[in-house]
């Protein structure tokens, strides 16, 4: 069969446009590649062709995953280990954008696919079916030949073979890694000692804030914002009598997956993926909430942004779990996010605070208000006004609908911005009002927004301490700067280092290392 040489040419084209997708990029992609597949194609035919269309393909859906994840989390996509956020990414965009916007979604991925696949199975079929000349086919050879050659004397790297190569390499290393991670997580020196956490006298509250990172400080656009409510809080929490110090954490994950930070804060090892938090779910390692409750005390989980099953929770050591169907909230939802945080810290407290002969507690409380899609951004109400949760409808209905929010990238962000001031204000506020004799509060950051809304791309979180002067002081050996504001440019400890540091700082007796 003879195809014209436009339409070789265009077909060269679609190969040559697969191949230069990002991230590969540089000479070696058209000098090598795209020759020694055209080669391939005129030498073997039909059966190269096959082999061709599958091997790129596989390479172009995989770029695709690194860009997507790129723009969603900093990060690119580990087939292994991030597969399951498929699903997760659907909740999200139902939540957000309406049941309509998920199908639409995944009907758009759909044909994407089908167009990608078609598209090269068209583009390798002149150049597979025509019948060369016995001359054109001795020069395929000596192209494969000089191709293969060329990247062995460094004139060029074959920068798809090496691209493809890496996400191999990837694979097998979060195998060996989760091997790793069993390992680690059985070897635990804290698991059966006795008098953990015998300085602490009272409740012990975990906050995480949702998207709260680093750049609330370092980025002027959020910085100029947040860091004048931090500074008229931390005024305001010292007239109370409380203490606190704060410094830096470097997170696990970055623009999403939440309770990989949770995991990783909890169990004293790194949990990056969504592979490795079932590996440790499974694993039997005990928590700081399964240490705590062998000290005597209480332990939660206060959760509303769980709407659905969530039974890997009974193997994380709380004795009470409250997803958002048991926090009381009768109110409209603000978007994906199911109640303001001042609702959940006001449910927290009626639902496990209230009974003066109940054991010290110590809970795990995510605040989502400052979740995407970052609209409507609620404001506070008078704490003694708050009931269950319809005073918040009006709000809940108020400012711009998601589709108006995310046209424009400045607007996302001063959304986001305004809605992390919000949480601030709120578990602030709810410290100052617990006064010296209240919880011993660790108020953090879960990660930061994805770099195009945070214009950060670090993992770098904020930790403060909030409590007594006693037991604050404890924590002085983290390296951390008295008040709510570290100094620019401070370390950052791995957030998996926290349950260890915890453990020793408020453990009588000397505890491992």
């Amino acid at each position: 069969m003879t195809h014209g040489p436009l339409r070789l040419a265009l077909a060269a084209a679609v190969l040559a446009a697969v191949l230069a997708l990002p991230p590969v990029s540089g000479p070696g992609i058209l000098v090598i590649e795209l020759p020694l597949l055209l080669a391939a194609l005129c030498l073997i035919g039909g059966v190269a062709r096959v082999v061709v269309t599958v091997a790129l393909s596989l390479l172009v859906v995989q770029k695709i995953a690194d860009l997507a994840m790129q723009q969603a989390l900093g990060r690119n996509f580990n087939t292994v280990a991030d597969l399951p956020l498929i699903p997760a990414s659907m909740n999200l965009i139902t939540g957000s954008f309406g049941q309509l916007a998920a199908v639409g979604a995944a009907l758009i991925a759909a044909l994407a696919a089908c167009g990608i696949i078609w598209s090269i199975w068209w583009a390798t079929w002149p150049w597979a079916s025509r019948v060369w000349r016995p001359q054109t086919r001795l020069a395929a050879v000596a192209v494969c030949i000089v191709m293969l050659a060329l990247p062995m004397t460094g004139v060029y790297a074959a920068d798809n073979g090496a691209y493809a190569l890496s996400k191999m390499q990837l694979a097998r290393q979060t195998v060996a890694d989760l091997r790793n991670l069993r390992r680690a997580a059985a070897e635990d020196p804290f698991a059966g000692q006795a008098g953990l956490l015998d300085r602490i006298d009272r409740d012990v509250l975990v906050i995480f804030v949702e998207s709260y990172g680093r750049a609330s400080f370092d980025v002027d656009f959020h910085a100029e914002r947040h860091l004048k409510t931090l500074r008229r809080a931390q005024a305001r929490l010292e007239r109370a009598g409380l203490s606190m110090r704060s410094g830096f954490l470097s997170a696990p994950t970055q623009g999403g997956q939440s309770w990989l930070s949770h995991a990783s804060f909890a169990n004293g090892l790194w949990v990056s993926d969504q592979t490795r938090y079932r590996a440790v779910v499974a694993s039997g390692r005990r928590s700081i909430f399964h240490l705590a409750r062998d000290a005597g005390f209480a332990t939660a989980a206060v959760m509303p942004a769980i709407t659905m099953p969530w039974p890997e929770a009974q193997r994380m050591g709380f004795d009470h779990i409250l997803p958002a169907a048991e926090l009381g909230y009768r109110g409209k939802p603000f978007n994906w996010v199911t109640m303001p945080d001042q609702f959940t810290l006001t449910a927290a407290d009626r639902m496990l605070r209230s009974d003066p002969d109940r054991l010290n507690l110590f809970a795990q409380i995510a605040l989502v208000s400052s979740h995407a899609p970052w609209t409507p951004v609620p404001h506070l109400l008078d704490w003694d006004e708050i009931g269950d949760g319809t005073e918040f409808n009006a709000m809940a209905v108020s400012g711009d609908s998601p589709r108006d929010v995310w046209r424009d990238r400045d607007r996302v962000r001063r959304h986001y911005r305004d809605s992390v001031d919000y949480a601030l204000h709120t578990a602030l506020e709810y410290a100052e009002r617990q006064g010296p004799d209240g919880p011993l509060i660790f108020l953090l950051g879960d990660h930061q927004a994805a770099p195009s809304i945070a214009m950060d791309d670090g993992p770098d979180v904020a930790l403060h301490v909030i409590g007594p002067e006693n037991l604050v002081a404890r924590t002085s050996g983290w390296g951390f700067t008295p008040g709510l504001i570290p100094p620019e440019g401070s370390d950052a400890i791995p957030m998996d280092r926290m349950r260890d540091l915890i453990l020793t700082s408020f453990t009588n007796a000397a505890a491992p290392s």
